[in-house]
């Protein structure tokens, strides 16, 4: 089946009694057995709830996983992956990450004994040159948080092949709907669900989906060991939002290059990140490994003639905001927020500045949000 069709019918028809057409929720924290060892499939809430089971057929089913885990959040997916690891292992990854990833990489994990090496890695070589006996995992984020820089999934995974790593792909800013990670060889493809997947701003989530059966069974283990599963009500919400995933996707990517375009030419901005400009460096490798350029941009702002104060206070249709994939506009500064863990150095390091603003674009009216964004531009 398409996407499109599996985001609608997958993990849907589980009820068997009244011929429900959505899924139901079992609020349960517990399931009686009918004697010992024989029970329906499931025991406890945190080790599967079959509202949870659904959505992780669906999310599997649109990436092309074999199996997939619904987490708590996004980041709770990321600390059960990297769990996979263990003390002495090292782990390759871009300079240029979500902040929160960022933080959960240079000042959690490296408590434990993993250590982590942050680069650019639209740099081929570079990725090459920084694999170690201990290496164990490259985490690659493409597009990246906020600059919307490529990696190229096909060699960077090629790399994770031939030294026996494990290939991590945090897929949150395109959805499986405009990238599919698995087609490149990933290993694993990690969401936060509270973004385009779920795309209602009203839960937060994430996912892991696995490429194969053995790192699906250590991935459940470590879901149910660490207790980061998904309670069934948030479960229920994102299995609900993501049947709309592609119309939205697309009413989001019209947008955000209607707007990139008008930013491109506004005499206050000095320059705009968007997948689908000619203007992006990259332009080759996104026709190769991207369907789509997705509805999230970031540009910098002339802060000599516009400050950043005035042009949030002067906005009306995007929200200042963190957090992004919702049907409403968001727009931040990920200087002082999303990013601002990484420290100033981390954030320098990565080409964000304090003149870098993020917008998530929603799927309102193009013609409003350009006049808005006129508005407090001039």
């Amino acid at each position: 089946m398409g996407l499109r069709t599996n985001s609608v019918h997958k993990g849907v028809y589980k009820d068997g009694s009244y011929n429900s057409v959505t899924t139901p929720i079992y609020p349960t924290s517990t399931f009686y057995f009918d004697g010992l060892g024989k029970n329906k499939g499931y025991d406890y809430t945190r080790s599967g709830n079959p509202t949870r089971t659904a959505l992780e057929e669906n999310i599997a089913a649109l990436e092309g996983g074999v199996g997939a885990s619904a987490t708590a959040t996004g980041m709770a997916a990321i600390t059960a992956v990297v769990s996979l690891l263990k003390a002495g292992d090292h782990v390759i990854t871009g300079d240029d990450i979500y902040g929160g990833t960022y933080r959960l990489f240079d000042q959690v994990f490296p408590k434990f004994g993993i250590e982590f090496s942050f680069l650019n890695m639209r740099d081929v070589n570079a990725v090459k040159a920084a694999v170690k006996e201990n290496t164990k995992m490259i985490w690659i984020e493409t597009p990246s948080n906020p600059l919307l820089n490529i990696v190229d999934l096909e060699a960077v995974i090629a790399i994770a092949k031939e030294n026996k790593l494990i290939s991590v792909v945090d897929n949150t800013f395109l959805s499986p709907y405009f990238q599919k990670p698995f087609e490149f060889g990933a290993d694993i493809v990690v969401h936060s669900t509270t973004k385009y997947i779920n795309g209602h701003s009203d839960v937060v989530g994430g996912a892991i989906v696995y490429g194969n059966k053995d790192l699906e069974e250590r991935g459940r283990f470590l879901v149910n060991a660490l207790g980061v599963s998904e309670s069934p009500f948030d479960a229920w919400l994102v299995l609900r939002g993501v049947k709309t995933l592609g119309p939205r996707m697309e009413a989001h990517q019209a947008n955000a290059l209607a707007i990139a375009e008008f930013l491109e030419g506004h005499k206050n901005v000095k320059k705009v990140y968007y997948p689908g400009l000619k203007s992006h460096p990259q332009h080759d490798l996104i026709k190769k490994q991207m369907k789509g350029f997705g509805g999230m941009l970031s540009f910098e702002l002339d802060t000599e003639k516009v400050s950043c104060d005035h042009l949030f206070h002067h906005l009306e249709y995007f929200c200042l905001a963190e957090s992004l994939g919702g049907v409403e506009s968001l727009i931040e500064h990920p200087w002082l927020m999303s990013h601002a863990s990484m420290g100033e150095k981390g954030l320098r390091a990565s080409g964000i500045t304090e003149e870098t603003i993020r917008v998530s674009v929603g799927i309102e009216d193009a013609k409003d949000l350009i006049a808005d964004l006129e508005k407090a531009l001039n």
